[in-house]
């Protein structure tokens, strides 16, 4: 072949590269880990014969999330009870007009009491599921006092689908869904604080926000899992104790070789 020809050739064979997305989809990001995690590359992930996650951008083939045997999945055919939407879940509840004094008080009394309470429950979420690193309790974990109100609502969003089954895909059509898989569980949670208007793969939620950890809301991905560090609780698919236990867990996941991002200004 002459010179020409090769040129020719080898311009086309770059024209051909294909890009893969993942979980669903998307290249890995690259970002700075926290200082317990040593940077390392990305593992490769394999492509599946799936068709592309509902609802992500660009018709791209899905990317196998390598943690989906520790996540519990279940038939894509689940019965399952559907979400809320994410602004349900997270909204907040605003008591109209100003209290008198009294109110005040037996308000205060009352704050008391649900505090107690809450520490005795946090203290009982705080013990995992045999079989697992689910928090105990219901599943559910209780904000700490003194966060932003977008954090209390992205824990809010978090509670609420925290015992739905995984199946891959989950969540990504819409985010009504009656199961989600880990960029599925993610958005929705990111959703209900008002921070993502559609779901994100976890290929593309490894270049989402800012790059590093952040100071509530750090987010862990690449081209075939995620997870995320909301207010020192870990949420994540993988890890669980059971198909319906919950997606807060006690320990820290593995950390090498996920970008690391979080939202702006969070």
């Amino acid at each position: 072949m002459s010179s020409p020809q090769q040129a020719i050739a080898a311009f086309v064979c770059l024209l051909g590269i294909p890009a893969l997305v993942g979980c669903g989809a998307g290249a890995a990001g690259v970002g700075s880990s926290k200082a317990s995690a040593k940077a390392s590359a990305v593992p490769a992930v394999a492509a599946v014969a799936s068709p592309a996650v509902p609802g992500a951008r660009g018709g791209v083939r899905e990317v196998a999330d390598p943690q989906e045997a520790n996540s519990f999945p279940v038939p894509a055919s689940v019965h399952h009870k559907a979400a809320k939407t994410p602004a349900k879940a997270g909204e907040a509840l605003v008591a109209a007009g100003a209290p008198s004094d009294a109110e005040v008080r037996r308000e205060l009394n009352q704050m008391r009491a649900v505090e107690r309470t809450a520490q005795k429950a946090q203290a009982q979420e705080l013990i995992p599921v045999a079989g697992g690193e689910s928090v105990g309790g219901n599943g559910t974990i209780t904000p700490p006092p003194g966060i932003p109100a977008v954090v209390a609502k992205v824990i809010a969003g978090g509670n609420a689908i925290a015992d739905f089954p995984y199946v891959f895909g989950g969540g990504h059509g819409s985010f009504v869904d009656n199961a989600y898989d880990c960029s599925g569980s993610v958005s929705y949670a990111l959703a209900a604080g008002g921070l993502l208007s559609a779901p994100e793969t976890s290929g593309e939620l490894a270049q989402w926000g800012a790059p590093g950890p952040g100071q509530w809301i750090t987010i862990y991905a690449n081209a075939g899992h995620t997870f995320m560090d909301v207010a020192g609780m870990w949420f994540d698919t993988a890890g669980r104790s059971g198909p319906y236990a919950s997606r807060w867990l006690v320990a820290t996941p593995p950390l090498e070789g996920y970008a690391v991002r979080h939202p702006q200004g969070l």
